[in-house]
């Protein structure tokens, strides 16, 4: 970290954080009055639902297709899965069963004491709490026997399709010296209404998140670890029309990182605001009470909008991820906030904008590791210049203490990076990282200089912009392109009919349970 650093307003810091706080705080009242499909197919996996039925639809999606046919859902799944379970003698995946060959009906069990039916479904619950806590732990566990990577620990990608390929890619990185492993999902995966089951072999840019592949994935690095001597953390991504489920996949097979965006999916993937807002504040409860940590996704605004006309639109968005992801129960140590070296590499003095923008954002947010992505919008297919720019991005990781370091690869927007090429990668940022481990430590920034003065500019331009988006509402901002340049009607995009209002008697113990144990 610097010695000296940025002089930055605190008050207007404390000014954005309030008012990213108001925003919050306005979009979480609709949060709590709704359900969606997908979080009650999160209920039925987490009572331990699993499979599909003959049409190969997946059991959680069979059940609460047939309450939301019904306009029961709005009570929630965990009720209607109780009762059938008190009144047949059955556990959830016996009933998940029948109800798939057509032989029950869940509406049609007659109601059993309502008070037997929520002790029946709380028990199941704390089961499932308690497999949770325990994979968390074992994490702990192997962090403190094995040790992990130095910050800014180094982050790599396998994209195979197929998920035992991607395994033998995994352990190669890890061997050559990366911390982090992310599988990549399939192209189009988060506009799939349902999670597809099983090992998978073929994936388009990617391998299907299942759970099975989660697993197996797991193994395999946990595996690694062991010969490497450094525990070896995991990555999916948990976003899309999916989200909360991907979440709860990911807390079961003890998954370390996830993708998990409160605006991504709305941005970028076309998807209902209001249905991306309800499903990331369980998915981000999942993975505060699982111990993940989340990487948010702001790098994205700047594939689209200019990195240096733009940079505040990246810190704003940050602000507000924070803050959802507090409400939802995360710690600042669990907000892997995002941001990207991406400015443009022909304008002159960018590095010193890169390093403004680096070094601002981690002394805004200090408790969380940043994630910090590389070069991409302005990689040429030149492969010198390009593992240039790449070392560039290192050194201004390095300098500025980042926490996850998504490494770039020198053949970025040409193809899928070979295996000697992600070689090549990890060992430039180990050269760069290596030797100018302690540079933060022993500089400063000149007073009124180009750092401080570009860094105090975007930070009056958040405050600006965060006022603003609070005075019309945060819906209503996305509608006018504020983020990323990318409009989005309020009331459009996909997956708006499986948002569900909540009954007065809706219950979801798994939120209810995750929740009280948060605020403890």
């Amino acid at each position: 970290m610097v010695k000296k650093m940025l002089d930055l307003d605190k008050k207007k810091i404390d000014k954005a954080r309030e008012a990213a706080h108001e925003i919050t705080m306005n979009i979480q009242k609709e949060i709590d009055l709704n359900t969606t499909t997908s979080v009650e197919r999160t209920v039925a996996r987490f009572f331990g639902i699993d499979g599909v039925n003959a049409e190969e639809i997946p059991l959680a999606n069979v059940l609460v297709d047939q309450l939301n046919e019904e306009g029961e859902l709005n009570r929630g799944l965990a009720f209607w899965l109780g009762n059938a379970m008190a009144y047949h003698d059955l556990d959830a995946q016996e009933v998940a069963e029948e109800v798939a060959k057509g032989s029950l009906k869940l509406t049609e069990i007659p109601l059993q004491d309502e008070k037997k039916v929520k002790e029946l479904i709380d028990a199941k619950a704390k089961e499932m709490i308690d497999l949770i806590k325990k994979n968390r732990q074992d994490r702990e566990d192997y962090i403190d026997r094995l040790g992990e990577g130095e910050s800014p620990q180094k982050y790599v990608i396998v994209a195979t399709g197929n998920i035992y390929e991607d395994i033998e890619q995994a352990k190669s990185a890890a061997r050559q010296g990366a911390d982090i492993v992310a599988v990549i999902r399939t192209t189009g995966q988060s506009l799939l209404d349902y999670v597809p089951y099983g090992p998978t072999k073929e994936g388009f840019g990617g391998t299907y998140a299942t759970q099975e592949n989660f697993k197996i994935m797991r193994e395999a690095l946990d595996e690694v670890g062991e010969e490497v001597g450094r525990y070896i953390k995991l990555v999916n991504y948990c976003s899309g029309l999916c989200m909360p489920e991907i979440a709860a996949m990911g807390a079961i097979e003890r998954l370390d990182m996830m993708l998990n965006d409160a605006m991504y999916g709305i941005l970028f993937r076309d998807i209902n605001m209001n249905r991306t807002f309800i499903d990331q504040y369980f998915s981000r409860m999942i993975n505060a009470f699982a111990g993940v940590i989340i990487n948010t996704g702001e790098d994205n605004y700047l594939t689209t909008a200019d990195a240096f006309e733009q940079a505040h639109t990246v810190l704003a968005s940050d602000f507000i991820n924070e803050q959802m992801g507090l409400q939802a129960g995360l710690s600042e140590e669990q907000l892997g906030l995002g941001h990207a070296f991406e400015m443009n590499p022909d304008i002159e003095n960018g590095f010193l904008y890169e390093i403004a923008q680096a070094q601002m954002i981690r002394q805004i947010f200090p408790n969380s590791p940043l994630k910090y992505m590389p070069p991409t919008k302005y990689m040429t297919g030149d492969i010198f210049k390009g593992h240039l720019q790449d070392a560039l991005f290192n050194l201004a990781s390095v300098m500025t203490g980042q926490g996850i370091q998504l490494l770039g690869m020198l053949t970025e927007a040409i193809h899928t990076p070979f295996l000697s090429e992600r070689a090549l990668a990890l060992e430039n940022a180990e050269y760069v990282m290596n030797n100018a481990r302690d540079l933060g430590s022993e500089i400063e920034f000149k007073e009124d200089g180009i750092i401080q003065t570009r860094a105090q500019t975007v930070l009056e331009e958040v405050v600006e912009m965060l006022e603003d988006v609070n005075n019309k509402g945060l819906k209503t901002a996305i509608a006018d392109g504020d983020f990323a340049d990318v409009k989005r009607p309020i009331d459009g995009g996909k997956g708006a009919d499986g948002v569900i209002k909540k009954s007065k008697d809706y219950y979801n113990p798994f939120l209810e349970m995750m929740r009280n144990e948060l605020s403890k």
